[in-house]
């Protein structure tokens, strides 16, 4: 009993983590944004996806502690999306500055290199 009442919490954790994912990716947005001169980043989730969460936990810590960053998230199963910014999977990267896109990582959680690839984009 120990043993099922352990995996229901485990469950409803996960679930609940999942749910924090948004997306907030708006075309508008993302566009202004450039044209201010922004260092824009934006990633992809999915749900379920425990990298992506990671990851997203990262990057709204960087976006309070860089200066001129805007950042978008959305989930990959927005075509409309995935396919304007050519992402394929979940946790995807994406940091564009001057109307180009600088960096693009898949699968990136650590700190230390999402923020180096911050710093080198600013």
């Amino acid at each position: 009993m120990k043993k099922i009442l352990i995996f229901i919490f485990c469950l409803f954790a996960y679930n609940a983590n999942a749910l924090e994912k948004k997306t907030n990716f708006d075309q508008e947005l993302f566009n202004k944004a450039q044209s201010d001169g922004k260092v824009v980043i934006v990633s992809s989730w999915i749900k379920y996806c425990s990298s992506c969460a990671s990851q997203m936990k990262i990057l709204n810590k960087a976006k309070k502690e860089f200066d001129n960053i805007e950042y978008f998230t959305f989930d990959v199963t927005n075509k409309k999306i995935s396919n304007l910014l050519n992402v394929q999977y979940q946790t995807t990267l994406l940091i564009f500055k001057d109307n180009k896109e600088v960096y693009r990582s898949i699968g990136e959680i650590s700190k230390n290199a999402i923020y180096k690839a911050i710093k080198s984009s600013i």
